[in-house]
């Protein structure tokens, strides 16, 4: 079992993602700044003094500091840390300096790949907040940011990290010239929010051109958990369980993915290629089916959409997804399209199944055939995005 990738890992975002931004647009910028007992958090002045400290991003790597045990169940990832733990505490309070190397540093990041059999990671942003800037100027002016900072991030791994370019949707044509910058820099794939902006959803003719210039380079386009576009206030649910909240994270996904199956694009443009990253993949097989049922219903209503196509056919040609330790997507490969799944290690975030991927694999999969093995740990991932 080598020669691991995972297309879905993530990033620690650095200061100079942020550097500039306050002196331009004030108290509504993200900044790095201590917050209470969040030291070097992510925080955006107008919103409260708040926020996620660096070193709590990067939780999945303190397990293998002095003295630490893995908890974890066969063939799932390991337990959270406990953040009441003394020793846990008091790395958190260094913030960046609390982080593993290989988080803070490209270059370092082998020795983290390295100890878990990785060969090759995927980075999104670990500031999931990237995407649901209410200032669009302000969403386009970080998002290049971040672009170039995880670009010259990756290339420090000499070949061993790819990051994917953060594409600001919400205003088309600045979103259609990041686009062009980022393939012209050399990035193998994007991100966009998994939930279009409340005005304009995927399906509007605003989009083509993005649409169209990826289809037309090969450059495939993600829609990453927690990655929501802005939602104006009036139309926010009321303030969810958390537990029904991470149980039920797919329903963000789930009217994106209408959007895009049903609605036109992916009959418009049949090349470009889509990635649902870490919403999992066990509820997909029973919600495509439930889909085709619901396209067959309207069509016998006479409600459209009328589609020449099945959802399940245009999801095997189009679409993949992400995985994790999720067993219920192994045992619905079948419907799903062995070809469509890839595993993710979700490295650094506490969801990560770092440092013990290479066990989970091998319970998770313990009855999957080699080749299928291979297919959804490396070789999707690498037909994906043009590795070598």
């Amino acid at each position: 079992m080598s020669g691991l990738i995972s297309a879905d890992s993530h990033v620690v975002e650095g200061r100079e993602v942020f550097a500039g931004l306050a002196e331009k647009f004030g108290d509504e910028a993200p900044r790095i700044m201590d917050a209470g007992k969040e030291i070097d958090a992510i925080v955006i002045p107008r919103r409260g003094l708040h926020g996620t400290g660096a070193a709590r991003l990067g939780l999945a790597g303190l397990r293998l500091r002095d003295g630490a045990k893995i908890v974890r169940r066969p063939g799932r990832k390991p337990e959270v840390d406990d953040l009441t733990d003394p020793a846990i505490v008091a790395i958190l309070k260094q913030g960046y300096d609390g982080l593993r190397e290989g988080i803070r540093s490209g270059a370092k990041r082998y020795r983290d790949q390295d100890a878990d059999g990785i060969a090759l990671e995927l980075l999104y942003p670990g500031f999931f907040g990237l995407f649901s800037l209410p200032n669009v100027e302000l969403l386009v002016a970080c998002q290049k940011n971040y672009n170039d900072w995880v670009f010259d991030y990756a290339r420090e791994a000499k070949g061993r990290l790819e990051g994917l370019a953060a594409i600001p949707l919400q205003d088309p044509e600045a979103g259609l010239a990041e686009l062009r910058r980022a393939i012209g820099k050399g990035f193998k794939g994007v991100c966009i929010p998994c939930t279009s902006p409340a005005e304009k959803p995927y399906f509007d003719d605003c989009y083509d051109p993005i649409w169209a210039l990826a289809e037309e380079a090969g450059i495939p386009v993600s829609m990453h958990v927690g990655c929501n576009a802005y939602v104006p206030g009036h139309l926010r649910p009321p303030v969810p369980d958390p537990l029904a909240a991470y149980a039920g994270s797919a329903a963000a996904i789930q009217r994106t993915l209408v959007e895009l199956i049903c609605r036109g694009v992916a009959a418009k443009f049949p090349k470009l290629n889509f990635v649902v990253s870490e919403f999992n993949a066990g509820w997909l097989a029973h919600w495509l089916d439930r889909l085709d049922q619901g396209v067959a219903r309207e069509n016998r209503f006479g409600r459209g959409p009328f589609m020449n196509e099945r959802p399940l056919e245009i999801w095997r040609r189009q679409f993949y997804t992400t995985m994790e330790d999720d067993k219920a997507a192994i045992l619905t490969r079948e419907i799903l399209g062995v070809d469509n799944l890839m595993w993710g290690a979700d490295y650094p975030h506490s969801d990560s199944t770092w440092p013990c991927s290479r066990e989970v694999l091998g319970e998770l999969m313990a009855d999957v055939p080699e080749a299928e093995f291979r297919k959804i740990t490396h070789d999707n991932v690498t037909r994906l995005y043009g590795l070598s």
